[in-house]
């Protein structure tokens, strides 16, 4: 019998695989200087990395991603419990967040440099704003959807609000939340890309630009496997999250 686990991994390598032989096929039949062979590119991957350039700008764009995550949940998780259980936030707060949440919140970068400069802030922000929605949303939803029974129940217990939010509202919501958070990931990264290329002078997005137009494709490659792994390595972190506080899924 083969382990989920064990299985997971083989499937990641029969795929990184099929996507190393179709980008050689690719390669091989352009036979373009924009298409250099995977094993060019690795081969930059791994010099620049060791040389610090891209190891620089891949910290960089993991700490932008890591403080939006993080100024995300801490704002919509309270925000989406209120909208689930309180009706009069619903009622003030909801046409508000129904009205903002499908608008494309790249647009809004222009004006985030104008106020806050070209620094770290607009980037973090917009990416924050992309997530926050997402899970603002979500936690509505799963707050709302909390099972009456399972309320009544602790209340007959004289459980108060700060013990029904711990032990049954944040259990609820709490599986929803992390799902939808790896998700967002790949959204956020590809904001994140969007973000560093508007008026920046580092992270992963700025060096995969750079390269590009100093046509030193193997660079910009190199560029976009980092960013490639930092989405992998927030996607698995999340993972692991889920299964560390959200056991009883699994």
């Amino acid at each position: 019998m083969v382990k989920k686990g064990k299985y997971g991994f083989l499937g990641a390598l029969l795929g990184t695989a099929l996507l190393l032989l179709a980008w050689q096929a690719g390669s091989l039949a352009l036979a373009k200087p924009f298409l250099p062979p995977p094993a060019a590119a690795l081969a930059a991957f791994v010099h620049l990395l060791l040389a610090g350039d891209l190891a620089r700008h891949f910290l960089v764009s993991a700490a932008r991603i890591l403080v939006s995550t993080v100024l995300a949940l801490t704002l919509a998780v309270p925000l989406g419990i209120l909208l689930g259980r309180g009706a009069w936030a619903a009622r003030l707060g909801g046409p508000l967040v129904a009205m903002l949440y499908p608008l494309p919140k790249v647009v809004f970068l222009p004006v985030l440099v104008v106020l806050l400069g070209l620094g770290d802030a607009p980037k973090i922000l917009l990416i924050m704003l992309v997530i926050f929605f997402q899970i603002t949303v979500v936690t509505w939803d799963a707050a709302a959807a909390v099972p009456a029974a399972s309320l009544l129940s602790l209340r007959s217990l004289h459980a108060g609000p700060w013990q029904i939010l711990r032990h049954l509202i944040l259990p609820c919501c709490l599986p929803h939340i992390l799902t939808s958070l790896r998700v967002t990931t790949g959204t956020a990264v590809a904001v994140l890309f969007f973000a560093e290329t508007f008026a920046s002078f580092d992270g992963l997005g700025y060096f995969i630009l750079n390269g590009m137009e100093t046509r030193e494709y193997t660079v910009m490659y190199a560029g976009i496997i980092a960013m490639g792994l930092l989405g992998l390595l927030f996607y698995a972190v999340i993972g692991i999250l889920e299964k560390t506080f959200c056991a009883w899924r699994y």
